[in-house]
């Protein structure tokens, strides 16, 4: 049971990476919305940030790959902290992309940031499972 239970949230990371990567493409206003003014070539950024996100959820899922993947997702993460940040400054409220209460700001970065990088950091021998 251990074993399936690891191996679904294995499946479910890397899934949940190519699903959030995807919407880098479907909704790009919502990300190019959310990023501090001071990033340049928002959209560029989005699309390059989109399409890691859809190749690092795909790499989780292959033997020779995963633990690599899980590292750079960690980086990806570490990136995105900036982004974090900014919608805390601006009280968790940017206007026509995302309003809400602003701890909800505190509660993405303090909790539920480092809970991703915790999954992704726990699957970094996903690859490493018997064939």
């Amino acid at each position: 049971m251990k074993q399936k239970l690891y191996l679904a949230g294995g499946f479910l990371l890397g899934a949940f990476y190519i699903l959030a990567g995807l919407n880098h493409f479907r909704i790009p206003d919502f990300y190019t919305g959310i990023m501090p003014p001071y990033f340049p070539a928002k959209d560029i950024l989005n699309l390059a940030s989109g399409l890691a996100e859809i190749l690092l959820g795909a790499a989780v899922l292959y033997r020779k790959t995963s633990r690599i993947a899980t590292y750079l997702i960690i980086a990806m993460l570490i990136a995105f902290i900036p982004v974090h940040v900014y919608f805390i400054q601006v009280d968790s409220c940017i206007k026509d992309v995302l309003c809400k209460p602003p701890w909800v700001g505190w509660v993405r970065l303090v909790l539920v940031h480092p809970l991703l990088i915790l999954w992704a950091w726990s699957y970094r021998s996903f690859g490493r499972r018997p064939a």
